[in-house]
């Protein structure tokens, strides 16, 4: 890994126009590990630029070539698989194989996108004169832009850079500024892989809002997509009404995870462990709140503790570590909130339930709280830590009005084996996503996206491209 890396703007490694850099922070240790450029809204025109005089060309690349450029990307990241991770590893935390993990799935969505690329279909539409002919057409939305957050950084960029690129549109990337590296690393594949200057810019800087509001107030920027907080996602919203930007937004989440009596149980727990853990616990699709049916509620209960009291806390570079550190300061304190209000509430603490203590990094172990109650701060907030809040429920009207009472959207669990409870759930759950049996149900080739203020629009499958398409037809008189 660099210690110090440029911002790449309009197929150039650039310094910004501030002259300015920023500290990138190892959340384990709290060294810092490399420097990278402050970037401000001037690196952004630049970037938008960069893309306006490329994006006629881009557009009208022939399908195969753009499906080339990223099919060449996707082999670049597994050729070097092992770099990657141990650099995403070093900027967010999470153990070594889950950044392989994460690296691997970022790869896949820019191999699905090489393929769906070369199936941006139109129509011929019937006419209702025989003189006449209607065709449907569709085209590159133009200049899009990507916010991505820490939590995903090699995946959240490619589920995004993937469709617009195989679209025929242009990119600019806004990384977090707590992962840059990730985002500049594959910048570099990008180039590699016989991208086109001008057609991918990356920019990151330490004011964020700043940054967001450059691309916002753009026209040439045509197209947004985010994921992050449902309050910025908000800002954004509104921001994008003055000049029309079509946006779409993967935003907070609160899922629920319930377990039906019939359910297999240690698959269940299996699956709960997988979902409340990956990434900390600190993923939009993490497991939040646990509905148990109240006759195995002690059986999943101790099976939780069991399981989470196994896994080892530490360093995600070092062997055997199966918990990272979190993000920052401010996510430990959050964390720490939540369960000491549960705690003082009446909950049941099992496990953990407190910082490490005497030790360098951002640190919570893993947690596990049963006779947690709706008023609670951990049933009602995205908690964003390992952090198991388990109640009970006893019929299945009662967990499904419960698991619906959230303004939020995303993703939910339930474990059955009962073939008409699992359609009823799936049609009455209000969530975009839904694991039934399975904890871990993201996939390029899957629509990932939610409903209510979790977000709007999907990404990845064949849905996802169509976001950064537009339509447009044709009557052509004969």
């Amino acid at each position: 890994m660099k210690s110090t890396y440029s911002l790449f703007i309009g197929g150039e490694w650039k310094e910004s126009v501030s002259k300015r850099w920023m500290n990138v922070i190892d959340p384990a240790t709290e060294e810092v590990i490399a420097q990278v450029p402050d970037a401000v809204a001037e690196d952004i025109a630049l970037a938008v630029n960069a893309a306006e005089k490329v994006q006629p060309e881009w557009g009208n690349t022939v399908a195969s070539e753009r499906s080339k450029i990223l099919l060449e990307a996707a082999h670049l990241m597994r050729q070097r698989i092992d770099k990657l991770a141990k650099i995403l590893t070093s900027e967010e935390g999470k153990p070594l194989a889950e950044a392989r993990g994460e690296i691997a799935y970022a790869a896949s969505f820019l191999e699905w996108f090489s393929e769906e690329a070369k199936r941006i279909y139109g129509d011929l539409v019937p006419s209702s004169s025989a003189s006449k002919r209607i065709l449907v057409i569709k085209r590159p939305v133009g200049i899009s832009a990507a916010i991505t957050p820490w939590n995903f950084p090699a995946a959240m960029i490619t589920r995004k850079l993937g469709p617009a690129l195989a679209a025929g549109c242009t990119m600019i990337v806004k990384p977090s500024e707590l992962t840059p590296l990730t985002a500049l690393e594959m910048a570099s594949i990008f180039e590699e892989a016989g991208l086109p200057k001008g057609v991918l810019s990356v920019v990151v800087g330490s004011d964020a809002s700043q940054l967001g509001e450059a691309i916002m107030s753009d026209f040439r920027v045509r197209k947004i997509s985010f994921t992050g907080s449902t309050e910025v996602g908000k800002i954004l919203m509104r921001q994008a009404a003055d000049t029309m930007k079509r946006i779409s937004l993967e935003l907070g989440g609160h899922a629920p995870f319930i377990v039906f009596p019939d359910a297999d149980l240690d698959a269940a727990v299996e699956n709960a462990v997988l979902c409340k853990m990956r990434g900390m616990g600190e993923t939009c699709v993490s497991a939040n709140r646990f509905y148990v049916h109240q006759d195995i509620l002690e059986q999943f209960v101790k099976k939780m503790v069991e399981k989470m009291s196994q896994m080892k806390v530490g360093n995600g570079l070092q062997e055997g570590i199966s918990v990272g550190p979190l993000i920052e300061p401010a996510a430990v304190e959050k964390v720490e909130r939540h369960v000491q209000n549960a705690v003082q509430k009446g909950a049941r603490l099992w496990l953990g339930g407190k910082p490490l203590e005497n030790t360098t990094g951002y640190f919570y172990p893993p947690t596990v709280l049963s006779e947690v109650k709706e008023d609670m701060l951990i049933m009602q907030e995205e908690t964003f830590g390992p952090v198991a809040a388990i109640t009970s429920f006893a019929t299945e009207e009662e967990v499904i009005a419960r698991a619906n009472d959230s303004r939020y959207g995303l993703a939910a669990y339930f474990f059955t084996r009962d073939v008409g409870r699992l359609f009823r759930m799936a049609e009455q759950l209000e969530y975009g996503i839904m694991g039934a049996n399975d904890g871990m149900p993201s996939t390029a080739q899957a629509p990932f996206g939610g409903v209510k203020e979790s977000g709007l629009g999907r990404e990845g499958s064949k849905y996802g491209i169509e976001e950064y398409l537009d339509i447009k037809y044709l009557s052509v008189g004969l």
